[in-house]
């Protein structure tokens, strides 16, 4: 489960929930909830035949601010009777998250964008950098900008220095916006399922330098996005979100680049507000998401 209630709920909470299937779970669920006064806004649940777990995400509303003694009272039973993971959010709460970025900018600009206009329910406490090139841009929008540079001989002093970012600004989730260096194993091991990253869809095939490049050279006929958990298995970990578009002979390396640029953006977007909005579940090297 996840930490203690905060004190002071509102009106709504999402509850989720992960664990073997049996029956009677959702009446359960709905019972209990019903008994404090909730009623459903909404709820989504899939039941996988594959591995015999059952997951489910419920948004629920109360007429009146919630007793968050009594409803972890009902959570702690229906973990236990159930013998699942019960986990209850607060869904108004602000989810905290340090971007990161090297030297291309358009998932950064799109991201900082739509914090600043409300699209997406996060704070963002710093930006971290191994370049100075967006510093003016960062600051611009009121947020701390922290350059750490790396170098072979100076990563573990770097990644240091991230943990202790991470640690005063109280981040939960950290997202890659195209930054360009790879995190540690340890790194990896210590934060799983809160380091979230965005590349083109053109790997393995196109890596290194220029992969819009020669993926023109090769005539490729879709090209896109993939948002994903980081692990230790470089670009592997589980999948949360992919966008892709069709293309032809008669766009250039550069228009293609432009094209890619858009999904990236777009395709992070998503992946992370349903990973805020506690829409993914996280199973092993694969994900359940839920729309």
């Amino acid at each position: 489960m996840s930490g203690p209630l905060v004190s002071g709920l509102g009106r709504e909470i999402v509850l989720t929930l992960n664990g073997p299937d049996r029956r009677g779970i959702v009446h359960a669920v709905t019972g209990a909830m019903a008994g404090l006064g909730l009623n459903i806004l909404d709820s989504q649940q899939f039941g996988d035949p594959t591995t015999g777990e059952f997951h489910l995400r419920m948004h629920l509303q109360g007429e009146c601010d919630l007793d968050a003694d009594r409803l972890e009272v009902e959570r702690a039973r229906l973990a236990d009777e159930l013998g699942a993971d019960v986990d209850i959010h607060d869904p108004l709460e602000p989810h905290r998250l340090l971007v990161m970025v090297s030297r291309q900018g358009h998932v950064l600009n799109d991201l900082l964008f739509r914090v600043r206009t409300g699209q997406l329910n996060v704070v963002v406490p710093a930006v971290v950098s191994n370049h100075e090139d967006f510093r003016a841009e960062v600051e611009w929008h009121g947020i701390p900008f922290h350059h750490v540079p790396v170098t072979p001989g100076t990563k573990p002093q770097a990644e240091a220095r991230l943990r202790e970012i991470i640690a005063a600004e109280r981040v939960e989730t950290v997202a890659l916006a195209r930054y360009m260096q790879v995190l540690s194993e340890d790194l990896c091991a210590d934060f799983p399922g809160r380091v979230i990253n965005i590349h083109h869809s053109l790997l393995p095939s196109f890596k290194g330098a220029r992969p819009y490049s020669q993926a023109h050279d090769r005539g490729v006929k879709v090209i896109g996005a993939t948002a994903h958990y980081v692990t230790s298995d470089l670009d592997e970990g589980p999948i949360i979100e992919q966008d892709f578009r069709r293309v032809d002979h008669r766009m250039s390396p550069d228009q293609l680049a432009a094209t890619g640029a858009e999904l990236e953006a777009m395709a992070f977007a998503r992946a992370l507000r349903w990973h805020v909005e506690r829409r993914v579940v996280l199973r092993g090297r694969r994900t359940i998401v839920f729309d």
